[in-house]
């Protein structure tokens, strides 16, 4: 049963709102308006992330240590990327390494990309003494199928002269011969978890090329040399590990890095957000709760299918817990979002005073929703 009005604290668990506040912003912002309405009540701020961009600032707002490391960016430039620890578990992002955000000036490279960094980052993580890796998939640049991961692991990819493969997805369709090296040994003992919201395999029309090449700059024969380089991957990763993946689901994350996750380093596939939240540990923070406030940029047919809001609803409605969102944009009409568990929405559009202000006075904005919602729903 849930808990009476007067009882129980607020948990506020939202996803980044991209493009204007982090996770953990938009929790402090929310959560202040709520305190301001509601004097005396206890808000516990849990930001989440379905396992793309936001992941690891997610798990160190939930008390993950923060390790700085130095890896190869999309196009062999170093970034500055980090990871994040608690006990032998460790939060590996994609997108802190191999993430578009990461192109020097923003220019797009889909046939040299590769995911070299997030390799590095997983290595940094197992000499650390990582038993559990949870690999977030989300914010790809590349669409190498994971090969610079894996050759950052030890795994030797070859062309006929003998010649280790340069990075980049166009490089793999002269792949010869694959080398596993010291790839088994060092995850001997070691769990990869993949953080993934997509159920694409990684070839054919719905594939890693086809639906996502063009958000990191393929068109015309890019597409067509990408799509080449991932099938000679997929048959020469086959040949060698004796099982094909390439038509799982999720294969075709991240520019296929999640068929690579599974063939080369027996990576398990969980949902982003139910793998999430289980790691942020959402249930031990709802249990006793009178309402939970999520949200995230935009409140779409998106959100139905697998994004956080969505994911935080299901689980507060496990807990008997109200949970109402609040968004950048609200494109779900009232039966929709209310038929996905949410008591309330309120969008940050809707509170703007001039066009434009949603975005920025987007944490402002975000505080007059948690005001608004506490007056709706927490009576004194």
């Amino acid at each position: 049963m849930p808990p009476t009005p007067h009882q129980g604290h607020v948990v506020v668990a939202p996803d980044k709102f991209k493009g204007t506040l982090e996770g953990a912003e938009v929790a402090a912002r929310i959560a202040a308006g709520i305190r301001r309405a509601a004097p005396g009540t206890e808000v516990r701020e849990l930001p989440v992330a379905d396992g793309g961009e936001g992941t690891l600032a997610a798990a160190l707002a939930a008390g993950f240590d923060r390790v700085p490391a130095k890896v190869a960016g999309p196009t062999g430039l170093p970034v500055d990327a980090a990871l994040a620890v608690r006990g032998d578990t460790a939060v590996v992002e994609l997108a802190q390494a191999s993430g578009l955000a990461r192109l020097p000036g923003g220019r797009t490279a889909p046939l040299a990309a590769g995911s070299y960094g997030v390799g590095q980052l997983i290595g940094r993580a197992v000499s650390r003494g990582a038993k559990r890796i949870v690999l977030g998939l989300g914010g790809s640049a590349c669409t190498d199928g994971g090969a610079g991961m894996v050759q950052a692991l030890g795994v030797s990819l070859r062309d006929a002269d003998d010649v280790e493969l340069p990075p980049g997805g166009a490089a793999l369709r002269r792949l010869e011969r694959i080398e596993l090296g010291p790839l088994a040994g060092l995850l001997t003992g070691v769990e990869v978890v993949v953080a993934c919201d997509v159920d694409n395999p990684l070839l054919g029309p719905r594939g890693a090329t086809a639906v996502y090449g063009p958000q990191k700059g393929a068109d015309g024969d890019d597409l067509v040399v990408l799509e080449e380089g991932l099938t000679r991957f997929a048959d020469q990763v086959a040949a060698v590990t004796g099982r094909d993946v390439r038509q799982a689901p999720g294969a075709g994350a991240a520019g296929g890095v999640g068929f690579a996750a599974l063939a080369l380093l027996g990576a398990t596939m969980r949902p982003g957000i139910e793998l999430l939240l289980e790691l942020l540990g959402f249930d031990e923070a709802v249990r006793g709760a009178r309402l939970v406030v999520t949200g995230e940029g935009c409140l779409d047919a998106q959100t139905l299918h697998g994004k956080a809001p969505a994911g935080v609803a299901a689980a507060a409605a496990r807990a008997g817990v109200r949970v109402a969102a609040v968004a950048g944009r609200l494109e779900l009409s009232e039966p929709e979002w209310r038929a996905a568990g949410f008591t309330a929405a309120i969008a940050l559009t809707d509170l703007a005073e001039q066009p434009g202000d949603s975005m920025t006075r987007a944490g402002e904005l975000a505080e007059v929703a948690g005001e608004q919602l506490a007056g709706a729903l927490l009576p004194a």
